[in-house]
């Protein structure tokens, strides 16, 4: 991934935030026809630092699990908020004119070698560890226990385990930083009217920091 230096995001806490908040990972592995991504929610232990480790699971029926290289790592990428920018929102439109459109995003790049786990029991604990965080917020969550147990055996022996712990982590915060202050007030009330509320807060929480910059 190309990162500017005033586009790079290195905070811990920041790429683990947005891990969090967008769990649905394009996971890139290298297979014997090449280049393959699945698209799998995945969950990230602090543990072991410094930089933790990936969890999730994918359908036994899946080939990705057999078919990949174990001497290439994997690749997951998670994609934060992202929207389009008008040079129409500009104070530079008025002074100069010369601005044109771009596109603003948030992602974290998260990759290490992929290990295969079978094992019912750790199957068994990760799903109900995501399920019961993805069921939280629901007034009356559903819980894996509430469907029967022969049940929740079959479907277990339907998937596989994917753990990837990692040895790069690496984030993209294209918010505007390139634009001078005076463009940044009308940057955020753009994306707030058009309807990108997300990322209007990361462009205002970067505006103090904003310096010139080429896209």
């Amino acid at each position: 991934m190309y990162v500017p230096a005033h586009f790079e995001e290195t905070r811990p806490e920041v790429l683990r935030r947005l891990i969090h908040d967008h769990p649905l990972a394009a996971l890139v592995t290298l297979g014997s026809d090449g280049l393959n991504a699945n698209h799998i929610p995945m969950e990230l232990d602090a543990d072991p630092a410094p930089l933790g480790t990936l969890r999730g699971h994918v359908a036994r029926a899946n080939p990705v699990w057999r078919d990949f290289s174990p001497g290439v790592d994997a690749l997951a990428i998670f994609q934060g908020p992202q929207a389009y920018v008008s040079p129409a929102w500009y104070q530079t439109k008025q002074e100069t004119g010369k601005v044109v459109p771009t596109y603003n995003y948030a992602v974290v790049h998260a990759g290490g070698p992929m290990r295969i786990i079978e094992d019912r029991a750790w199957l068994g604990a990760f799903v109900e560890r995501l399920t019961n965080r993805h069921e939280a917020g629901r007034p009356q969550p559903w819980k894996v226990t509430d469907a029967p147990a022969d049940f929740i055996e079959h479907m277990l022996g339907a998937i596989i385990g994917i753990e990837i712990p990692l040895t790069k982590l690496a984030g993209k915060w294209k918010v505007s930083q390139n634009r001078p202050a005076t463009d940044l007030d009308g940057v955020v009330r753009g994306l707030k009217e058009s309807g990108a509320p997300a990322m209007a807060d990361l462009v205002k929480e970067a505006a103090g920091a904003a310096k010139p910059h080429k896209d």
